[in-house]
């Protein structure tokens, strides 16, 4: 008897989680009229903070080692490069949308079940 009532729980519970959803990204999609251009200007600001950081760790980094060893400024300058290369280079993966690990971009290739039609039998002969 009580597994009678199970499957219509669950069918209850699938219903209303698809309602909630359904209300999630309704609410996502409204958003304000300029929010696309908050992202942008968001995402902006992250590639200049990545940029500027980059530069002022490595001139750190040479600046403190020229000081110790008396090398002024050759260090410095060597790290300034460096920096600018970090730099570019984190600017470059984020607009890329690269992550820090292997793998983490999203695979733009054909998997086998995009082959296959509706029916699920794959249309090359």
């Amino acid at each position: 008897m009580t597994e009678d009532k199970k499957p219509a729980d669950l069918r209850d519970l699938d219903a209303r989680l698809q309602q909630a959803r359904q209300a999630a990204h309704k609410e996502a999609d409204k958003g304000s009229p300029g929010s696309n251009s908050r992202s942008g200007l968001g995402f902006a600001m992250r590639l200049g903070v990545e940029m500027v950081s980059a530069l002022v760790i490595g001139v750190a980094i040479g600046y403190f080692l020229d000081l110790w060893l008396g090398t002024k400024p050759w260090l410095m300058l060597l790290f300034f490069f460096l920096g600018s290369a970090a730099g570019f280079m984190g600017v470059y993966r984020a607009a890329a949308g690269l992550g820090q690990t292997v793998g983490y971009r999203q695979d733009k290739r054909k998997t086998q079940s995009d082959d296959k039609d509706s029916t699920g039998s794959d249309p090359s002969p």
